[in-house]
C-alpha cells in the first residue's frame, strides 16, 4: 500500500525547506544590493545549486504522492469509500450550481465569472476547483499522454525564465601536471537562459438541454473526460513540436542504425535514464527486425512482460492517435526518438483551467446551442536539445547473417 502519510510529510517538508533556502536567496540580495562585496560567486553559485536541487525534491515528492494516491483511489474497495463529507459536498456543488447557472446565462454568474481578467485582460471564466483539477489530471494519465515524460513545473506567473547547464557542456577538472603547480579557476559553466510565456489554448464543445437535467455526478464525469481529452491532444502536439527541435534527426534504415543510436546519440552521462519512444504502427514494424541470428531486435522485459526491450533500453509506445506518423499514408515515415526526454523538454504549467459559456456567439444564436469554452495556460520549451534524439524510419532491414563468411575463415 503507498505510504501517504509518509509522502505528505516529505513534500511538506521538501516544501519548507525550498521556502527557507528562497528566504536566504532573498536576505543575499538584500545584502547584495547594499554592499557587492559581502557575497563572492562561489556564495552565489552555492545557494543557487541548493535552492535548484529543493525544488526538483520537492516535485518530485509532490509527483510520488500524486500517484501514490492515484493508486489507492484505483485500488479502493468499493465499501471503503466514504462519502463527501459536508464541506466537500456544498464545494462540489456549488461548482455544479454555478456551471449550470453560467449555461443558463444567469447573469449574476455570468457577471461573476467575467469579471475577472489574466494579464492579457481575458475573462478567466468559471475556475475548476483543485479537486476536479486532480480528477481530470488521473484521466490524463489514463491516455497516452507525453506529458508524463517530461519535466513538469508549476508556475504561478504568466512569464518567466530559468538557468540551465547542458550535461554536455560539463568541463572536466584541469590536470595539475607538478605539486607546486597553482590552480586556476574552472571554466565557466555554458549556461542557457531558457524563457517561458503561459499561452492559452482553448476548445469549445456544444452543449445539449439534456446535460443540465443530469446528476452532478454525471456532469462532472462528462467535464473531467472531455477536458482529459483536450489537455492530452494539446499538450502533445506541443510536446512533439519541442522533441522535434533537436538538431540530431538520424533516417534509421537497418538493424545496426538502431544500435548506433543507442550506444553514440546521447551523452553516456544520461544513457541510464534514456529511453526509445514510438509509436503503435513504428512498434509493429520494430517487433519483426532480427538480427543475424534470426531473434527479434525486441525483447520482452524479464521483469515485466508486457514491456519491450532494445539493448536493455525501455521502449515507450504511443497510440498512433496521439504520436502520429509523418509522410504519407501510401509511405508513411515512423518516429523512434531516443534519449532523456526530462532533460531535453519542460512544460511549464499553469494550472490555471477554466471554463465559459454563450449562448450567442460562435453560432450558438442562430442554432439555439450553449457552446461552452475550456482554456488550459501553459507552455512547453526545449531545455537541453542534446539529451533527445528525433529518429526516424521507414522500414529497417534485417541485420544480414555472416555465418558463410565465418565458416571459410574458420576453415
Amino acid at each position: 500500500m503507498p505510504k501517504i502519510n509518509e509522502l505528505k510529510k516529505a513534500l511538506d517538508d521538501a516544501g519548507n525547506n525550498v521556502q527557507n533556502i528562497e528566504d536566504k536567496r532573498q536576505d543575499m540580495a538584500i545584502k547584495l544590493a547594499s554592499d557587492p562585496t559581502s557575497f563572492s560567486d562561489e556564495d552565489l553559485e552555492k545557494v543557487n545549486d541548493e535552492y535548484s536541487k529543493a525544488v526538483k525534491i520537492r516535485n518530485f515528492a509532490d509527483e510520488a504522492l500524486k500517484n501514490a494516491r492515484a493508486f489507492e483511489i484505483a485500488n479502493m474497495d468499493k465499501n471503503d469509500v466514504e462519502p463527501l463529507n459536508k464541506e466537500e459536498k456544498n464545494l462540489k456543488d456549488e461548482f455544479v450550481k454555478n456551471f449550470k447557472a453560467m449555461i443558463k446565462g444567469d447573469p449574476k454568474i455570468v457577471n461573476l465569472v467575467t469579471s475577472s481578467t489574466d494579464e492579457s485582460g481575458n475573462a478567466i471564466g468559471l475556475t475548476i476547483p483543485q479537486d476536479i483539477q486532480t480528477a481530470i489530471n488521473q484521466l490524463v494519465r489514463q491516455y497516452d499522454s507525453l506529458e508524463q515524460y517530461v519535466n513538469k513545473e508549476a508556475v504561478s506567473t504568466q512569464t518567466g525564465s530559468r538557468v540551465y547547464e547542458k550535461w554536455t557542456d560539463v568541463t572536466p577538472l584541469t590536470d595539475l601536471d607538478d605539486e607546486t603547480a597553482t590552480i586556476g579557476d574552472n571554466d565557466d559553466p555554458n549556461l542557457t537562459l531558457i524563457k517561458y510565456a503561459i499561452h492559452r489554448y482553448a476548445g469549445i464543445t456544444t452543449a445539449t438541454n439534456s446535460l443540465l437535467k443530469d446528476t452532478a455526478d454525471n456532469i462532472l464525469a462528462w467535464l473531467s473526460q472531455w477536458i482529459a481529452k483536450k489537455v492530452v491532444v494539446t499538450r502533445n502536439a506541443k510536446i512533439i513540436a519541442a522533441m522535434n527541435t533537436v538538431p540530431k534527426k538520424p533516417t534509421l534504415a537497418k538493424f545496426d542504425d538502431i544500435i548506433d543510436l543507442i550506444n553514440t546519440s546521447v551523452d553516456p552521462a544520461i544513457k541510464s535514464t534514456s529511453f526509445l519512444l514510438t509509436n503503435v504502427s513504428g512498434c509493429n514494424v520494430l517487433c519483426k527486425v532480427k538480427d543475424a541470428m534470426g531473434r527479434y531486435l525486441l525483447q520482452p522485459d524479464p521483469q515485466q512482460p508486457d514491456q519491450m526491450l532494445i539493448k536493455g533500453k525501455r521502449v515507450v509506445m504511443i497510440s498512433d492517435k496521439w504520436l502520429p506518423n509523418t509522410g504519407t499514408t501510401a509511405a508513411p515515415v515512423y518516429p523512434l526518438y531516443y534519449g532523456d526526454l526530462s532533460q531535453a523538454v519542460t512544460l511549464f504549467d499553469r494550472e490555471n483551467a477554466s471554463l465559459l459559456s454563450t449562448n450567442i456567439g460562435g453560432g450558438a444564436f442562430e442554432k439555439d446551442q450553449t457552446k461552452i469554452r475550456v482554456i488550459d495556460r501553459f507552455d512547453v520549451q526545449t531545455t537541453d536539445s542534446d539529451a533527445f534524439v528525433a529518429g526516424s524510419f521507414s522500414a529497417i532491414a534485417d541485420q544480414k547473417a555472416n555465418f558463410a563468411a565465418s565458416a571459410t575463415s574458420n576453415a
